[in-house]
């Protein structure tokens, strides 16, 4: 990594985008720039380091919130005017708390719309709904029905029978994410403490 100093940066004030990409999930996660002095920091300290254009001065990613770029990799792209560096985050990427600061369509997955869905139906309280049921029942009810279908997910996993183990891990993220609701856990702070024991 330390000889693309002279390939990539061929002078000091010379800033390239570098994508940073998360080395299981190869999420695209966000977008920096660095320039010589930047890049050097980064493989010192092996925590992705760029150069902030709007503060015009070094940024280490993760020096306010905690939620640090270890570096696994560096490649440059074929004309070198571009790295793709690959991490494993401490946390959350982006400032608003999302896994990634790309907001595509299928950027974080389904699991996160889904309870995206539920944190609406708990403001709304519709009328007829299951999830709207749940919530009027309280904890112990949510925290009964997560029993169940952890139960249920069990003995289907010990059957061997995957079409129905599917069907019962789903109903029970879907339970789980209920609970997380209300009360008050987000995705983001399952993620943080997943990432802090890896």
């Amino acid at each position: 990594m330390q000889n693309l100093i002279d390939t990539v940066f061929k002078t000091e004030e010379l800033l390239i985008p570098a994508v940073i990409q998360d080395n299981k999930s190869l999420k695209v996660l966000m977008l920096g720039y660095m320039n010589r002095e930047s890049y050097s920091k980064t493989l010192d300290t092996g925590l992705v380091t760029f150069f902030s254009r709007s503060r015009q001065k070094l940024w280490t990613k993760g020096e306010t919130s905690g939620n640090f770029l270890s570096v696994v990799s560096i490649e440059p792209d074929c004309d070198s005017d571009t790295l793709l560096i690959r991490v494993n985050p401490a946390g959350p990427v982006c400032h608003t708390g999302s896994v990634s600061c790309f907001k595509g369509e299928d950027s974080e997955g389904f699991i996160p719309k889904l309870s995206g869905v539920i944190k609406e139906r708990h403001n709304t309280m519709p009328h007829g709904s299951y999830t709207t049921s749940l919530f009027n029942d309280g904890i112990e009810k949510i925290c009964k029905k997560v029993g169940e279908e952890a139960s249920e997910t069990i003995i289907e996993a010990v059957k061997g029978s995957k079409e129905r183990l599917v069907y019962e891990i789903s109903d029970l993220i879907y339970h789980l994410l209920v609970l997380m609701e209300y009360s008050q856990v987000s995705i983001e702070q399952v993620e943080k403490e997943l990432y802090s024991r890896h």
